[in-house]
């Protein structure tokens, strides 16, 4: 079962469409017309010298061949309410095809049975197959068919969305099982397989590279992706992603498409964070995430030079929920974390994908940037019950001239109504501002870190400013720093 997310401000369909698949070569070499596969290829070392290094593609037929038996293809059933063509899934790769005929049952017609297909892997010889959790989402019956074309009815142990993990169980035994190995082992460029059901073609081996690792994507900020530009298409979901030796590091996902069908751009979970949520589930049917309980946003050049940062790293905090642990640690809105038990936090992404890898109750140090300071400051992480660690939106700065604002103190009913207790209310915009994405009607609470309640404060602020300043506002709701590039 797949499913795909789109973006209707854009004028081409932009689809992130949930799939997966699966394998890697292996690490012997291959013959192609009874020449050995293997290369001399020149290259520069550190003092700029040639030399020569021998390259070996993986032997593709043999894991193929080796490891096929431990993928799975999944069908599932279930009843959905008022879906828009009766019988046809919007996961379904036909969806596109049938809803331009009208649902002959009318848009209220009531329950409508619902189809799909995905893959997976046998992770133990006692039948515990690993998945995604949107390929068994609302299905009321899960069916596995192996290699060799049995079929049995799975049982669903636990799934977690936050994750896209599923872990399902079939009354089997002396199973193959896939060996798992290690993703941050991985190399960029390194070669990688996958096997899976795309379009229900069963056992498809498509074979490519690493494109790029601990990818952050929209709505799935809990997973640091694995980027590859292995062929994976609806039907691949939960297969495997296998590693030049054979091993699964990744079950494939994602994919980012303007057609629904592959591009060159798919993304995998990596494995270790896949076994940690398998085991969760087998112990106690859910899994875990912690919180800490902020909004973060990027920073680009414009927030660095407001916040007299080095380079454009770390991920900012745009708001901090109240008694969350982040404001029992004392981190404040403005606050860029720079690193987390000692990992760096290069892209805002990153931060949301190690707290979602931490415990409930676990204690984590954080290295903020504050005021031209580096602070320490610990938090131990709650448990998460919403998402509440979100990528805040930006706006890049464009635009000359002076800041634009025309600014008056906000009144108690607005105070109310916007749940603000400071803040000046932007009533007119033009120049820097407005280029800058700032809006009419927008709270402005802060500059550059400060809080700000009058036009005094704003003043005295600005006579500080140099090239560019951080405005910290409140739109519909929600706290985000946009950047102002400011002239004379």
């Amino acid at each position: 079962m797949t499913s795909s997310y789109s973006n209707s401000k854009r004028p081409s369909r932009l689809m992130l469409a949930l799939i997966a698949a699966g394998m890697l070569g292996g690490a012997s070499a291959s013959y192609f017309n009874g020449t050995p596969a293997t290369a001399a290829t020149p290259l520069l070392d550190k003092q700029g010298q040639a030399q020569t290094q021998n390259t070996t593609l993986p032997d593709f037929a043999q894991i193929a061949q080796r490891y096929g038996d431990t993928v799975v293809n999944i069908s599932v059933r279930g009843i959905k309410q008022n879906v828009a063509q009766a019988g046809v899934s919007p996961n379904d790769p036909m969806f596109d095809f049938f809803k331009q005929f009208p649902n002959p049952n009318g848009p209220d017609s009531g329950p409508v049975p619902t189809y799909g297909q995905g893959s997976g892997f046998i992770v133990s010889p006692d039948g515990l197959i690993l998945t995604n959790a949107h390929v068994v989402r609302d299905a009321s019956e899960v069916v596995v068919k192996l290699n060799n074309r049995k079929e049995y009815e799975a049982k669903v142990l636990g799934s977690d969305s936050r994750t896209d993990i599923a872990v399902l169980k079939i009354d089997a035994k002396n199973l193959p099982s896939a060996p798992l190995g290690n993703p941050d082992a991985l190399q960029v460029g390194e070669w990688v397989l996958a096997i899976g059901s795309p379009f229900g073609f069963e056992n498809s081996v498509t074979a490519g590279v690493v494109s790029a690792k601990r990818r952050s994507l929209p709505e799935d900020s809990f997973v640091p992706f694995i980027q590859t530009d292995v062929a994976v298409n609806p039907g691949n979901s939960g297969g495997p992603l296998f590693n030049s030796k054979g091993e699964v590091v990744g079950i494939n996902a994602q994919i980012f498409s303007q057609t629904g069908g592959y591009q060159g751009l798919s993304f995998a979970i990596p494995i270790d964070l896949a076994n940690k949520i398998k085991a969760e589930i087998v112990a106690t049917g859910q899994a875990s995430h912690a919180r800490l309980g902020v909004a973060v946003q990027e920073v680009n050049q414009s927030l660095a030079d407001s916040f007299k940062l080095d380079k454009p790293e770390g991920a900012l905090i745009s708001s901090v929920d109240p008694t969350s642990p982040a404001e029992q640690a004392g981190l404040q809105s403005g606050d860029i974390i720079l690193r987390a038990d000692g990992k760096p936090i290069v892209a805002s992404g990153d931060l949301p994908a190690l707290i979602g890898a931490a415990k409930p109750g676990q204690k984590m140090t954080l290295e903020i940037w504050r005021q031209g300071e580096v602070l320490k400051r610990t938090a131990q992480l709650g448990n998460i019950e919403k998402d509440v660690v979100v990528s805040a939106q930006k706006t890049d700065a464009v635009g000359e001239g002076r800041l634009g604002l025309a600014l008056r103190p906000l009144q108690p009913d607005e105070q109310q109504q916007a749940q603000v207790q400071n803040g000046m209310l932007i009533e007119q915009v033009r120049g820097a501002a407005a280029m800058a994405g700032v809006q009419r009607g927008d709270v402005l609470i802060g500059i550059n870190g400060v809080r700000v309640n009058n036009i005094e404060q704003v003043q005295d602020t600005m006579k500080q400013a140099k090239k560019s300043v951080a405005l910290l506002v409140q739109r519909n709701g929600r706290k985000i720093f946009l950047p102002v590039r400011i002239i004379g």
